[in-house]
């Protein structure tokens, strides 16, 4: 293996937690029940000593377990509940809508199921994101130049003081500040290994994140000033086709990407990216191997620094960075994610290791 399972004592908190990180890449097998499970698995959790901890189905089946019934270890990693995919289409077909916890009740779901679901897959509840949703319209309709008070209205919102604290939380802006100004636009993509957030304008892809990174928001806001923009819930053609472009990739048929990039960053950072562009996919590069290709042999730290500051990932490989010594270092997204990438590739590619 590439990556090394954590101890024992490591998965039994993040089992206890059920932390999303290792979501598809480890599974426990409950002895006293006979079943796999993810670790994010909503059932009782099963004593320590219960517990065995594998890195793939196949070796739960070998070891006699069966799948569980709940958490589903089957279903691809990143599949929403049809819970959270129903209501997101009820949030698309009816956008001016206010939602309240009884409306949820009528249509005969449980709100803390919503809340625990909506939680569990985007990191925010279903009430949450129908306000955001009313708020990014209003966001629209400032953008086109329209007065405060009609976005305010078109957004659904009774109180005018109710929709800037609304835009405030959202973007840390008033509403007058946004009139007229050109939005950047964010959307979820689904991928095996877990939701990304893609940002992007008309015409270039700014930001393609994994949506459950700690360093998310810092991202967020360093590019809204960056850009001098805000950033509102939508979609352009730059998300539909890095979207399209990432599920080629996930399933074999691509290793590059064609999406245009607005890259932030330094002469210097740049050109660390264009030297991970560079690394042929099955490959990987160590940080002083990119430190002589961009042209500054002793500036390893620095190209660290350009590594950690990438706002692209995967379409900017910086997985295919490791250690000198060949082992796996630091990534915004998981370890466990680093070495799901780069098995992929090498599969794709027909290398072995």
């Amino acid at each position: 293996m590439l990556f090394d399972l954590p101890d024992r004592d490591t998965l039994y908190r993040a089992l206890l937690e059920r932390d999303p990180a290792y979501d598809g890449h480890v599974f426990v097998g409950v002895t006293s029940t006979g079943v796999f499970c993810r670790l994010t698995c909503p059932a009782r959790k099963p004593l320590l000593e219960n517990t065995r901890f594998y890195d793939s189905v196949p070796a739960c089946f070998e070891a006699g377990f069966r799948p569980c019934l709940r958490c589903r270890p089957l279903d691809p990693v990143g599949q929403r509940e049809p819970i959270v995919s129903a209501l997101l289409r009820r949030l698309e077909d009816e956008p001016e809508r206010i939602w309240a916890e009884g409306d949820l009740v009528q249509l005969g779901y449980d709100p803390s199921t919503v809340r625990r679901a909506f939680k569990r897959h985007l990191g925010l509840t279903f009430l949450d994101m129908a306000r955001l949703r009313r708020a990014g319209r209003g966001m629209d309709r400032l953008a086109t130049g329209a007065s405060v008070i009609d976005a305010q209205q078109f957004a659904g919102y009774g109180s005018g003081s109710g929709f800037r604290e609304a835009i405030v939380r959202l973007l840390g802006e008033v509403p007058v500040a946004l009139r007229g100004r050109e939005l950047l636009r964010a959307d979820w993509i689904e991928s095996p290994i877990g939701t990304m957030l893609a940002v992007a304008d008309a015409h270039a892809l700014h930001l393609l994140e994994f949506f459950d990174r700690t360093a998310l928001p810092t991202e967020l806001k360093k590019l809204r000033e960056a850009t001098r923009s805000s950033i509102t819930f939508g979609r352009t053609p730059v998300i539909d086709r890095i979207e399209a472009e990432l599920r080629d990739y996930f399933e074999g048929r691509r290793l590059a990407f064609d999406t245009p990039l607005a890259r932030h960053g330094s002469a210097f950072t740049k050109a660390v990216w264009d030297a991970l562009v560079a690394i042929p996919p099955g490959s990987t590069r160590s940080y002083g191997d990119i430190a002589h290709a961009a042209g500054r042999h002793t500036a390893v730290r620095a190209v660290a620094r350009a590594n950690g500051a990438n706002q692209l990932a995967i379409v900017i490989p910086c997985h295919r960075v490791i250690g000198a010594d060949g082992a796996l270092t630091g990534y915004g997204g998981g370890l466990w994610r680093k070495d799901w990438l780069l098995r992929h590739e090498r599969k794709v590619v027909g290398v072995t290791r």
